[in-house]
């Protein structure tokens, strides 16, 4: 690739969770790359300007963020990510000011953006519908799966079944309904959370009268998290609400089967390699559960077709796609330039 050609990316996106994997692991594989100044927070009431002070100071070939916090104005073609709306579509989660960045900050941004990618087909059509721009202007990239997600090392093992959950706890991750549903399925195993414990969950777990089933993992590594999910006897995803579900494809990879849900992009991303359930029914995440667990024929199957479906999901493509959106979009403008 051009040695002339530098990308000035927002590593503020960086760590261990949602958004911030996804920055962290794409962040490191693309070329020539340039980091932000860390003298501004992100969402601080100024980001915006202060980027676009950035950008024209730094002059890249290209600006990207692997988030969804756009500069007020770029003197470069900028790319940016918007994994999903749920801010938008899930009120339960959003706020006064969290709307209207979204309508004010994000949504204009699009229409100014050289680019905006997206992890689904399900989040780009909702991208295209709520903004108001022409399909090609969002390019769908799809996350990956790293290399410490494999059927191959450590289990975790308490001496019993345990199914886990991996993700946060906000209201449209559907916890209530899961934990009711594990009340009345027939199942007798524990389930594991991902992170530490907090009396909301402890109060709701003792209210569905599985206190003693629930426990929490704290803190964990990919490393750790692998073994968790190989330990697992199933991994639950019952979600209202994802732009992707990058724990479906991650438990895949391990070798062990899922239970999520029929609806936004977690069918897409689990083709047929999972059970399907319909989040809004405590009896079908029941009899999900009941099936996943106790029909072994149904396990093998499961198996066996997440590992092909997860085979098609790696950081090395998802990576080498956004640098090749980011050096056809500086290339596109440096060519209007010289017509110009």
């Amino acid at each position: 690739m051009n040695d002339r050609f530098r990308v000035l990316v927002d590593n503020r996106w960086v760590g261990n969770q949602g958004i911030a994997r996804f920055g962290r692991e794409v962040i490191k594989r693309l070329p020539n790359v340039e980091t932000l100044p860390s003298s501004v927070r992100l969402f601080n009431p100024i980001d915006p300007l202060w980027l676009s002070w950035v950008i024209r100071r730094k002059a890249p070939s290209v600006y990207f963020s692997p988030g969804f916090n756009p500069p007020w104005r770029s003197s470069v073609p900028f790319v940016f990510v918007i994994h999903d709306l749920n801010y938008i579509d899930c009120s339960e989660n959003s706020d006064f000011l969290r709307k209207a960045y979204f309508n004010n900050i994000v949504k204009p941004a699009c229409r100014r953006a050289a680019k905006i990618i997206t992890v689904s087909d399900f989040s780009g059509d909702r991208i295209v519908e709520w903004a108001g721009i022409p399909a090609e202007r969002v390019e769908k990239v799809v996350e990956g799966v790293g290399s410490d997600f494999t059927p191959n090392g450590g289990r975790f093992d308490i001496g019993r079944p345990y199914i886990l959950y991996v993700g946060n706890r906000l209201p449209h991750k559907n916890l209530p309904r899961l934990f009711t549903a594990l009340a009345v399925a027939r199942i007798d195993c524990k389930l594991y959370l991902t992170g530490d414990p907090d009396s909301t969950v402890s109060k709701l777990a003792t209210s569905r009268g599985i206190s003693d089933r629930i426990l929490f993992t704290g803190n964990v590594n990919d490393a750790s998290l692998a073994n968790l999910y190989r330990g697992a006897a199933a991994v639950v995803l019952p979600s209202l609400y994802e732009g992707f579900g990058l724990p479906i494809i991650e438990a895949m990879a391990c070798g062990v089967p899922v239970l999520t849900s029929n609806v936004t992009s977690m069918p897409e991303i689990a083709g047929d390699a999972a059970v399907l359930v319909d989040p809004r029914s405590v009896e079908d995440i029941a009899a999900g559960l009941d099936s996943i667990l106790s029909d072994q024929a149904l396990r093998s199957k499961l198996v066996a077709s997440g590992l092909i479906q997860a085979a098609k999901y790696s950081w090395d493509t998802t990576a080498s796609q956004i640098a090749a959106i980011l050096l056809s979009e500086s290339r596109r403008r440096a060519g209007e330039t010289l017509l110009l």
